[in-house]
């Protein structure tokens, strides 16, 4: 009896990349696959994604906002394409009376991308903290100013300054605080506590703001405090970096992370 399918009664498959319903012989499989004619297989991943946050400003100045956070759980890729990882770096340290520096995005190329922290303002006149994933938070001598927004769906905004010093840079899961209180500086706002390396973590804390007569403690996840030479963000976190006083050096941001759990 005649046969069109690898000794398989009936008619002679033709594979579709985007299914291949019937039965297939080895040889069949084979050279679709040598083709590229043979659908791909689909991938289930969860993956968190954080970028770099941003460091801390100088002379009595806001702290650096967090690095974005996306987290997403059961999504599907399939196993012909490819994916480039990028993880952000942390803004770098300053000193002498600046505003502090933007983090780096991080991302899974064609999947997420996580925006950089926002610098911390310097504490001259009235400086406003940095736009970011997290914003960074507002320094002043006196005038009010803002903190810097967040992004949607990645941080919060930086804590505004109403009064001599800075506020804390914004977290994934709380904004930064204000300074109200002369001299107070305001805590960097606190991450989120993902479990997807196997172990609760927090990530994408904001940094502590400096006051005149205070400093600000840094967000749980990764930021840093606030002091006469603030507190670098942690290494892959992505939390901001800490203010500094005025002849002090501020903490640089935590760089990013990716992690991807199949």
């Amino acid at each position: 009896m005649p046969t069109g399918n690898g000794s398989i009664i009936g008619p002679k498959n033709t594979p579709l990349t985007a299914g291949a319903s019937g039965l297939w012989s080895l040889r069949e499989q084979q050279q679709s696959r040598s083709t590229n004619t043979w659908p791909p297989l689909e991938v289930a991943f969860d993956y968190l994604v954080v970028a770099g946050g941003g460091s801390g400003g100088s002379n009595n100045a806001g702290g650096g906002g967090a690095g974005g956070l996306l987290y997403a759980t059961n999504q599907i890729t399939t196993t012909n394409l490819t994916h480039t990882i990028t993880i952000g770096a942390g803004g770098a340290s300053i000193t002498s009376s600046a505003d502090g520096v933007d983090g780096v995005d991080s991302s899974i190329s064609g999947v997420a991308t996580a925006t950089g922290g926002g610098y911390g303002g310097r504490g001259v006149v009235a400086n406003s903290g940095g736009s970011g994933g997290s914003g960074g938070g507002a320094g002043t001598n006196g005038p009010a100013a803002s903190g810097g927004a967040g992004t949607a769906g990645q941080g919060n905004d930086g804590g505004d300054a109403t009064s001599s010093g800075g506020g804390g840079g914004g977290g994934a899961g709380q904004v930064g605080d204000d300074i109200t209180v002369l001299g107070v500086a305001g805590d960097g706002g606190d991450g989120l506590e993902i479990s997807i390396s196997g172990s609760s973590t927090y990530y994408a804390g904001g940094g502590g703001g400096r006051g005149t007569s205070s400093n600000g403690a840094g967000g749980l996840g990764g930021g840093g405090a606030g002091g006469t030479n603030g507190v670098s963000g942690a290494a892959n976190t992505g939390g901001g970096g800490g203010a500094a006083a005025g002849s002090g050096t501020s903490g640089a941001g935590g760089s990013g992370g990716v992690i991807i759990r199949t």
